[in-house]
């Protein structure tokens, strides 16, 4: 019986969701690459390149240039804790999802719901 490559059903796997992957989950690059001549190491290199959303990197404590300014808006955006909406997995701030739902899809959470009946009681 021989094993062949499948493709998950649901989505199409283009250019676009193979970046969102990589700069959702990360991608690190070690290289240690070395030139020798008769035995005699003439030229070594080492490689370590990181690619990630700001978010990522910051999540696995990768470090960040010198000089890097962590109070502009996209910084502090990246900082929010988000999750995955079970609906239309797109990513929206943990606090938002939980409490009023996606603003995408209009997926609603059992707590946001409970909340929003404390708010209107039934008569």
């Amino acid at each position: 019986m021989a094993i062949e490559p499948s493709r998950d059903g649901g989505s199409g796997g283009g250019l676009a969701d193979v970046i969102d992957k990589i700069l959702d989950k990360g991608l690190v690059i070690n290289a240690d690459i070395a030139v020798s001549v008769a035995g005699v190491e003439l030229l070594g290199i080492k490689i370590r390149a990181a690619l990630a959303s700001f978010e990522t990197a910051a999540k696995y404590g990768l470090e960040f240039p010198s000089g890097t300014n962590y109070e502009t808006a996209a910084w502090k955006e990246a900082m929010v804790a988000k999750e995955n909406c079970p609906q239309c997995e797109k990513r929206v701030p943990v606090e938002e999802l939980t409490t009023t739902g996606c603003p995408w899809c209009g997926w609603v959470s059992a707590k946001a719901k409970a909340l929003a009946q404390e708010v209107t009681p039934s008569t």
